[in-house]
Parts: C-alpha cells; sequence; structure tokens
C-alpha cells in the first residue's frame, strides 16, 4: 500500500529536512541549495498548507497530480493545500540542488484582506504541468520579495511583523499574477492550438448531439480533454479571447439551440433535453440570459 506523507504544520517539515527548524509557526522560507539530505526517490507528500518552490536546476523531476511537472530551470510551482507531491527521481549531488521554498499556513490568513483575496490566485489549482516559467529579471523580483519575508522571519517578533510577512507574501503572489499573465500572452502560438482545440471540441460535441447522451459539457470536461487544469485553461483563453471556458460551452450552447429552434418545431422543453439540459427552466433562463429573448420570442421572430 503506498504511503504519503503527511505535513499538517510548517514544523513538521522537518520530517523531510532533518535537522531543520522553523523561525515562525505559521510561515517559513527554505533555501534548497542549503539542505544537506534529499528526499528518497518516490517519496510522497501531502501538506496541510501552500507551498510555492522555484527550481534553478535540472536533476530531477517532480510527480503532482499522478503528472510529471513542467518544473523546469527557472520555473515555479505553487501548490495548494492537501495537494500530494512526489519527487520522481532522486538528486545526487547537493550543489545541484538550487532554489528556494516558502510555505505558509492557511491560519495565517484568517481574517486578513489576503486571505479574502486567495480564491484570485488561480494558480494554485494549476497542474504542475503548468508551471510558470521565470526570466532573470523576473526570478530577482521575487527574490526580493523573499529575502524581505525571510529578514521578518528573523527579526525579533513584534506587532508589525505579521503585516509585513502577510504584505511581502501578497507582493510575491501578485507578481505570480502579473508573470502568468506574461507567459499566456509569450505563449501565444500554443495558446492558439488550445482555442482551436477547444472549439472542435464543442463542434464536435454538439453538433454529433452527444448532448443526448451524457448531458452538458463542463469545464472539467474541455480540460481534461486537453490534459489541462481548468483553472489554467480558462485563465488562458480568457486572456485570449476576453472569454473563459464556460463561456465558451455557453456560445456554442445558444448557437446550437438557436438552430434547433429555427428549423424544428421542438418545444421549449424539447430543445432543452436535446442539448443535454436537465431542467427546461434553466435552459430557459440561460437563453434568455445570453440572447435578451426567451427561446419562444426567438422562434418568433425568425
Amino acid at each position: 500500500m503506498e504511503t504519503i506523507l503527511e505535513l499538517k504544520t510548517i514544523s513538521e517539515i522537518a520530517k523531510v529536512i532533518p535537522g531543520w527548524k522553523t523561525a515562525h509557526p505559521m510561515v517559513a522560507v527554505i533555501d534548497f541549495s542549503k539542505i544537506d539530505e534529499h528526499l528518497e526517490e518516490g517519496t510522497r507528500l501531502r501538506a496541510d498548507f501552500y507551498s510555492l518552490m522555484f527550481k534553478n536546476y535540472c536533476a530531477n523531476t517532480l510527480i503532482y497530480g499522478r503528472q510529471s511537472s513542467d518544473f523546469q530551470e527557472g520555473s515555479l510551482i505553487c501548490i495548494a493545500p492537501k495537494h500530494v507531491l512526489a519527487l520522481d527521481n532522486k538528486i545526487e549531488k547537493k550543489e545541484e540542488m538550487i532554489g528556494w521554498g516558502l510555505f505558509f499556513h492557511p491560519d495565517l490568513l484568517h481574517g486578513t484582506p489576503l486571505g479574502a483575496k486567495m480564491k484570485q490566485y488561480n494558480f494554485f489549482s494549476y497542474q504542475i504541468t503548468e508551471a510558470l516559467h521565470l526570466s532573470e529579471k523576473e526570478q530577482a523580483v521575487l527574490n526580493q520579495c523573499l529575502t524581505n519575508i525571510k529578514n521578518e522571519l528573523e527579526q525579533n517578533i513584534d506587532t508589525h511583523s505579521e503585516g509585513l510577512i502577510l504584505s511581502n507574501i501578497e507582493l510575491l503572489l501578485n507578481y505570480c499574477l502579473r508573470y502568468y499573465g506574461r507567459q499566456f500572452v509569450t505563449r501565444k502560438k500554443s495558446n492558439l492550438h488550445v482555442l482551436i482545440q477547444v472549439e472542435n471540441l464543442l463542434k464536435d460535441y454538439f453538433y454529433d448531439s452527444k448532448g443526448r447522451q451524457i448531458g452538458l459539457p463542463t469545464v472539467k470536461y474541455i480540460a481534461d480533454k486537453l490534459c489541462l487544469s481548468p483553472g489554467y485553461l480558462s485563465d488562458l483563453l480568457k486572456k485570449e479571447t476576453g472569454l473563459n471556458t464556460q463561456d465558451h460551452i455557453h456560445y456554442y450552447l445558444i448557437e446550437e439551440a438557436k438552430t434547433i429552434i429555427s428549423t424544428t418545431d421542438f418545444s421549449v422543453s424539447q430543445v432543452a433535453y436535446t442539448l443535454g439540459f436537465e431542467y427546461p427552466q434553466y435552459f430557459s433562463r440561460l437563453f434568455k440570459l445570453k440572447t435578451g429573448r426567451t427561446p419562444s420570442e426567438f422562434r418568433n421572430i425568425n
């Protein structure tokens, strides 16, 4: 039976880095180059805290959600609590382990403005195959944020400590948002290929009448077909077209609905069931929201 090493608190990082001690119960900054011992191949971890890890070496591969990482030299991964991470290949030389990790517990965020904003940082839901690739300039910016956090952790705790730590974590996360936006733009050719695949999937889905068999397409269905995480796919499409994955699904859904309404004498309920809706009322509400008319009104003017 597979064993997963559980890390419930920041201090339990010592389970995988012997001799390491935390300077703060809720936050840790770790310089990977100063770790004397490394995880054995195949070690699987699940932490109850947020993890951001930057790697500037190519000696090993990480596994996250059973997929090999896009975690190459000069890249950053962001992992939400409760997700499983594994090390695929053992690092043979200490000098190959270059990079850093920032770890912070959700309890640190309770009742804070940053806690209310965490849902904005969609990259914590991305797959590890969707790592953030950083330029040297971008690396320097994040390194400065990390240095600020590390310096605060090394100071005597006072009334300003938590606020300054949170401010620098938020600043680092905001830069990550910016850099992911840049990455979507610079990978425009790849993104265009994804957009074409999304459109083809939706055309095939509706035009082949699959809705009658398996119901409405979901964001997860489309993302799984493209081997992307739902969050990454939606953010990519939003950057390219201004519409997220759900918007694209609704567009093709409504276009197919218009075709059925205009070319058949199906009742509204029959149209809804044909498209895969379980409840006709939901179809009618969505149709009016997207077109400004009810299905019956649309039929009467066409």
